[in-house]
């Protein structure tokens, strides 16, 4: 073995500048397969990240996970009955109290209350539909990052009135209304009241921003006309990733629908899988066009040596022998390639990471980027396989030459 790797670093050594050529391909395809697998997973992971922290990681709402059977279905099981007025069942969670409580016992994270409802917003002349929620701001801190958002006051804010709001700064500013303005909410129960601007929030998010405010639970209350009733439950949980299970057993524990942050997004978790799949193909690709470099110089070192290789074979040297010399050779390359690309990857990362942007809607950020491992290891071991398969068949072509031939000129 020693003989092999002596033969092959001389032979990589006299042709230097093919060598370094070789390379400088390897080295540049893991790179930027570092790079882009970097930046591409920081930006999903940031705006994953941005995602969970918008939303409540479980929605528990008063909607049943199963419809409840009607009376004439369980008196008659063998008939079949159309147009019948179902039973009315009474909006909201029942003895939400006593479920908060039962599943604080186990869920890791934070519960709240919450009330959904829909009322109408007037306001100089302009009526607008928008989303009311109504919340505890004692414990809306640890369930969401709405106290984060906030542009002007804060949750407290809500406490200063009998009826105060925080709106979306979108809202805001399509209504024109401002901190202590007095608008008019008119709900479909029929219930109208006057509310005062508390202060304003920015979520990130258009739809939210453009369409949302926060009351106190009881206001929220009043607009449903279900005093001392809420519709939902918002859990944040430690680990996010595991709202899905542990929604899927609040559902089976409440008999309510429990939806997580998965379920809820699972159109944009389904283009981000389409998008990992995107990047690596692109990565596969850089590092498969690198290879042809190594192709290339083995098969010059192949062609040039053949007299070398007679030589070699006349002298006892089996065909596995000369195969592996220009194995180790390929190999040689690769290694180098990928251990300098590593070190020219991680300073085009940190390059990238100190890039400052600013957009309409914030002041100067970086561009999100992920350091791992797993990056690194995924492209030396790629640009080491196309390393080994670019040598492998220039080294079978060089190991079925004849010396005979080789040494009469045939070849």
């Amino acid at each position: 073995m020693k003989l092999v790797l002596s033969i092959a670093w001389t032979h990589v050594r006299h042709r230097a500048r093919q060598t370094l050529v070789a390379i400088a391909g390897v080295m540049t395809g893991v790179a930027f397969s570092v790079m882009m697998a970097a930046m591409m997973e920081g930006s999903q992971d940031d705006f994953i990240r941005t995602l969970v922290d918008a939303l409540p990681h479980i929605s528990i709402t008063d909607e049943l996970r199963r419809p409840s059977r009607q009376p004439a279905d369980r008196v008659f099981a063998a008939a079949e009955f159309h147009g019948l007025i179902p039973n009315v069942r009474r909006p909201g969670i029942k003895n939400p109290m006593a479920t908060i409580a039962s599943l604080q016992s186990w869920v890791p994270g934070a519960l709240t209350a919450s009330v959904q409802s829909k009322a109408v917003l007037r306001y100089a002349g302009r009526n607008l539909t928008v989303s009311i929620i109504g919340i505890d701001p004692h414990t809306e801190r640890e369930v969401s990052t709405l106290a984060s958002h906030m542009r002007q006051g804060n949750l407290n804010s809500l406490y200063r009135s009998s009826h105060a709001i925080l709106l979306g700064d979108r809202l805001a500013a399509k209504i024109g209304a401002r901190v202590n303005s007095n608008l008019t909410l008119a709900s479909a129960q029929g219930v109208s009241m006057n509310a005062t601007v508390a202060g304003t929030f920015h979520s990130g998010f258009r739809a939210t921003d453009e369409t949302t405010g926060y009351v106190l639970l009881r206001t929220a209350q009043i607009l449903e006309r279900q005093t001392g009733i809420i519709n939902e439950i918002r859990i944040r949980t430690n680990d996010p990733m595991q709202a899905r299970l542990i929604s899927e057993r609040i559902g089976e524990q409440t008999g309510y629908k429990a939806i997580s942050w998965q379920e809820a997004q699972e159109d944009l978790l389904s283009a981000i899988t389409l998008r990992n799949i995107l990047m690596y193909t692109i990565v596969g690709a850089i590092l498969l066009v690198a290879s042809f470099g190594t192709y290339n110089i083995i098969s010059t070192i192949t062609h040039e040596k053949t007299r070398d290789i007679a030589i070699l074979k006349s002298l006892g040297f089996r065909d596995r022998t000369i195969r592996a010399i220009f194995i180790v050779e390929a190999l040689l390359i690769g290694l180098t390639g990928a251990a300098l690309g590593w070190v020219f990857g991680y300073l085009l990362t940190r390059g990238l990471a100190s890039l400052e942007f600013k957009t309409p809607f914030s002041d100067y950020n970086h561009l999100p980027v992920l350091y791992s491992l797993k990056h690194y290891l995924l492209a030396g071991a790629v640009a080491l396989v196309s390393s080994l398969v670019a040598g492998y068949f220039p080294a079978r072509a060089a190991a079925r030459l004849h010396p005979v031939d080789i040494i009469r000129g045939a070849t």
